[in-house]
């Protein structure tokens, strides 16, 4: 058992290499055909998915059955037979020309063994998703079922399609580097930058995990491996510290989710926006950036307010890595992300963007002697593999979801579903909102956030656009509930995640992440009703959103934590809440009711007394609290 253990392990390991070494080439030498492209991306996928995930938990830890090698050879086939045909894929009229019964059987088998993946990848929310919209074409709509399969397998407009596209070209590619990335100590060095910047403040701990998950969560692009990645040192330090453990769950979930909305790299899900607007990344992740901005304020500014409030401290500087230190001694490991940023902003494509970071990674590291010994051959290999291991969930979620677009491009359902949006809202574009993000978080639980976003694009979006939506806004609005969706219950994987660690209660932990994550709900309402916070307009109305928008999320931070300069009493909060959602739809009446809202808030509160708030949610440390042994660093050598 022990030997085929070990040769499952270097198996897995050389498949894993050769599809992060086949991307590489790829973005290098430029792409095959399509059908090449994507069935290769799929089939390197498929084989690591049989490979390593089994087909139920008492199969965890053991070699491939018989059953996973008999899926494996399938859905190998099935990826291999548009490459071996591809002149005949290439070359034949859709819809037009005939389908031969080896096609439907292999069309078949790839859907069957895609689903069967995503399933041991993912979960069984998204095939339960596919396979029902593919029951709704079959069963309600009468379809063909020679048509249904050559629409899905022999077409690039179903399961070979955008999200395929997407995934084969620029999501493995930033997999790869955030896999790089961490292992050659950039997380190293987000963590200790934090540490030195906010380790200190009031709540400190909080604080650097919102700072280091924001800085992190923008290269994984992952909320669940952010949180696995930044949580296991951010959540025991805000414990030791005095926060409750819920409270310290909470906190890591909602800042590792925002890494997701944060450029310059954000989650997969970006690059398929990018393309199905048509209109370059860096456009994206500019349409992004003021409203992941005011996200962060928040989370920050609520840590800040509930330490404040409650007489929390931080750590001691003498137990921190000074920032000069750090600057000196890792600084340098920032140049990777600097290399993405300069050349998204010279105008190259996002693939060769990505290229030229993994090529900078292991050159940069070797720059200085401080960070040199973070390298070797082995965790080179390492962080190959594990680029294509974790790529693998990223490529099942859009295949599968590629299967449910296809149900909906070719039976209309989009059209049909616009039209019972419009219905139920009317004319008011704020019901056709609310419905949609209630839509929007129900579609995305359980599931990836790309997978979700890809649904709701076919489903929600067109709605929101005839009701007048700029598209950009309608994108980033359906986005930004697909995200969230991973902090609000009942199923709140990003939460789960953190209460793992944290060893907190689920739905307490959630409920908290919610609170906290709160102004995120309402930031998609803000750049609907005003898409200066997008960036769109002149830079004068921007501004003016942005300093307004921010007024308005501090607002909202200190009327849910019930802190501004002091603790606030129940009329001081109600009318700081009030005063935020005045300042949802910008214009100078509303912002300037809101602002005077606020300022009289203000002047209420500072005349109440000075007090401490103690609750059963976060107790007061005591004077002696001190961080762990591991977490204290000198130097910016980190741990």
């Amino acid at each position: 058992m022990l030997a085929v253990s070990v040769w499952l392990r270097y198996l897995t390991t050389a498949v894993a290499v050769s599809m992060s070494l086949f991307h590489i080439y790829v973005a290098w030498y430029g792409p095959p055909n399509a059908f090449t492209l994507r069935a290769t991306h799929f089939g390197f996928a498929l084989a690591l998915a049989y490979l390593a995930l089994p087909m139920t938990a008492k199969r965890e830890g053991k070699p491939p059955g018989i059953i996973d090698i008999l899926f494996m050879i399938a859905a190998l086939a099935a990826a291999s037979y548009p490459i071996i045909n591809q002149t005949y894929f290439n070359t034949r009229m859709a819809y037009v020309g005939p389908v031969s019964v080896m096609d439907q059987v292999f069309a078949v088998m790839m859907i069957v063994t895609v689903l069967e993946a995503t399933r041991r990848a993912i979960g069984i929310i998204l095939p339960i998703t596919a396979m029902a919209f593919l029951s709704y074409q079959i069963f309600i709509q009468g379809a063909d079922i020679m048509r249904l399969l050559e629409y899905q397998y022999m077409t690039t407009d179903a399961l070979f399609g955008i999200p395929a596209q997407v995934s084969a070209t620029y999501v493995v590619l930033f997999v790869i580097f955030g896999a790089l990335a961490e292992r050659f100590g950039v997380g190293k060095l987000f963590m200790d930058f934090a540490l030195a910047l906010t380790g200190h403040t009031a709540g400190g701990p909080a604080k650097v995990a919102v700072l280091s998950s924001g800085l992190f969560g923008s290269v994984s692009g992952s909320a669940v491996a952010n949180v696995m990645t930044t949580g296991t040192f951010t959540i025991p330090l805000m414990k030791r510290i005095g926060y409750r453990p819920q409270f310290a769950g909470a906190v890591e979930a909602v800042a590792s989710t925002g890494g997701q909305i944060m450029p310059p790299i954000m989650g997969a899900a970006a690059f398929v926006m990018a393309e199905f607007m048509g209109v370059s990344y860096l456009s994206v992740a500019g349409y992004a950036l003021l409203p992941a901005l005011l996200y962060f304020l928040a989370v920050f500014l609520a840590v800040h307010f509930e330490a404040r409030k409650r007489g929390m401290k931080g750590i001691p500087r003498a137990d921190l890595p000074r920032l000069g230190s750090v600057l000196v001694n890792e600084g340098h490991l920032f140049l990777p992300l600097v290399i993405i940023i300069g050349a998204l902003m010279s105008g190259y494509s996002a693939p060769f963007s990505a290229l030229a970071g993994i090529l900078s990674v292991v050159p940069v590291v070797l720059l200085r002697k401080t960070t040199r010994g973070e390298f070797s051959i082995e965790k080179l290999i390492d962080a190959l593999r594990a680029g294509a291991v974790n790529s693998v969930t990223v490529a099942l979620a859009c295949a599968s979801a590629g299967i449910v677009i296809g149900v909906i491009a070719q039976t209309g359902l989009g059209l049909t579903f616009t039209g019972l949006v419009r219905t139920a809202a009317g004319h008011t574009l704020l019901l056709a909102l609310v419905l949609t993000m209630m839509a929007g978080i129900i579609l995305g639980m359980g599931m990836p956030t790309t997978p979700a976003y890809i649904v709701q694009v076919a489903l929600l979006v067109p709605a929101l656009v005839r009701l007048g939506v700029p598209i950009p806004a309608a994108h980033m609005f359906v986005f930004y509930y697909a995200i969230l969706s991973s902090i609000t219950p009942p199923v709140a994987i990003a939460a789960y995640a953190a209460c793992g660690i944290a060893r907190s209660p689920v739905m307490s932990t959630s409920f908290i992440a919610v609170r906290l994550g709160l102004t995120g709900y309402i930031i998609p309402f803000m750049f609907v009703f005003g898409p200066s916070l997008l960036m769109i307009g002149t830079w004068q109305q921007v501004i003016t959103t942005a300093i307004t928008a921010g007024i308005g999320v501090t607002f909202l931070a200190a009327g849910l934590a019930g802190y501004l300069m002091r603790p606030a009493g129940l009329i001081v909060r109600g009318l700081l809440i009030a005063a935020a959602f005045t300042m949802i739809n910008p214009g100078l009446i509303t912002d300037t009711v809101g602002i005077a809202l606020g300022a009289l808030a203000a002047l209420l509160n500072s005349r109440e007394p000075d007090q401490i708030v103690e609750d059963e949610m976060t107790p007061v440390p005591t004077s002696d609290t001190a961080p762990p042994e591991d977490a204290r660093r000198t130097g910016g050598t980190g741990t």
